[in-house]
């Protein structure tokens, strides 16, 4: 059985994959994820995750299945970034209150001895509720979601801050589609329950 490598430095990721009780190696392929002019928020996560899978492809010396994944969050097709401060926290849960947000997470499982690929792209529609500004300091306070697409937790305490949340895969949102990964993973040979 080929070793499972995950192509991400993201804490959240690595917590998700560990759920499956797989064994697996990490490693953070630095590529550039800019966007093309034009480039749509699914369009970008998908080419992203593949590039991901590329990257990883060239540092991994064995045999191996790479697990690459990449979110693209966008508000009315405006792409969401990790805030990095509270300040742009606060600005951005301020654009997204009372409205819905897309998150585009795309996954790619590539096979380096065959060049065999997986892909899938899950389709997360959220809808903020109406928040107060001591509502959003106080989730700011408490989560810190500095380095979360749209700065908030949705594993924490950032649920409380949707009416809905419309997904057909829950981990997706974290980061890392977990139904599909399984699916491809079984296409590869991985016995899972």
């Amino acid at each position: 059985m080929q070793v499972l490598v995950l192509a991400s430095g993201s804490r959240y990721r690595a917590e998700l994959l560990q759920r499956l009780k797989l064994p697996f190696s990490q490693l953070s392929p630095d590529i550039d994820e800019t966007a093309t002019p034009g480039e749509p928020p699914a369009a970008l996560a998908t080419r992203l995750a593949g590039a991901k899978a590329a990257a990883a492809r060239s540092l991994t010396s064995e045999p191996a299945i790479i697990i690459a994944s990449d979110q693209v969050a966008a508000l009315n097709f405006e792409r969401l970034r990790k805030p990095g401060s509270v300040e742009l926290a606060r600005a951005q849960i301020n654009k997204m209150n009372g409205q819905y947000v897309d998150f585009f997470t795309a996954l790619c499982l590539l096979d380096t001895t065959t060049g065999h690929q997986f892909t899938a792209l899950d389709h997360t529609r959220a809808r903020l509720r109406e928040l107060s500004e001591a509502e959003i300091t106080r989730y700011i306070d408490a989560d810190l979601p500095l380095d979360c697409a749209g700065s908030f937790k949705v594993e924490s305490l950032g649920i409380s801050l949707f009416d809905s949340v419309d997904s057909s895969d829950p981990t997706a949102l974290i980061g890392l589609p977990l139904i599909a990964l399984c699916k491809g993973l079984r296409t590869f040979g991985f016995s899972l329950p």
